[in-house]
């Protein structure tokens, strides 16, 4: 079993913001594996974690298939301002109704942004999801 650690959502990137967006979308955790998050009982995949072959596991804050549905699922917003994230360019972005966050990729911004409307200013992540 994998200990949990807080992160402050400002440090979230990679894995463990993926790992952290399903579950502020709603996915399960085997029991046996954190880093393994179920859909539904009977739809297991996981999240990629560091080392993992391009295009492996879920991956909301760096792939559009993924992470773009959540933007639609959640009436989300995203605004480019070049003067974010210490510049050239950074992006800002949240569901409706709730915080806007920033980061490097509207992505990321909006992945930060979901997870901060279900669990606050930090969330607990699988320690080895860590950079």
């Amino acid at each position: 079993m994998t200990d949990l650690i807080e992160v402050r959502l400002s440090n979230l990137v990679g894995a463990a913001l993926d790992w952290a967006v399903a579950m502020a979308d709603g996915f399960g955790t085997d029991p046996e594996c954190r880093t393994t998050i179920w859909i539904t009982r009977t739809d297991p995949t996981s999240v990629s974690i560091r080392g993992a072959a391009e295009g492996f596991g879920y991956r909301p804050s760096s792939n559009w298939d993924h992470g773009g549905p959540l933007i639609d699922k959640y009436q989300g917003s995203l605004s480019h301002d070049r003067y974010l994230s210490g510049g050239p360019c950074g992006w800002s972005a949240g569901p409706h109704n709730s915080t806007w966050l920033s980061g490097p990729t509207p992505l990321i911004a909006f992945c930060r942004a979901l997870v901060h409307a279900k669990f606050g200013q930090s969330v607990k992540v699988p320690q080895e999801l860590m950079p």
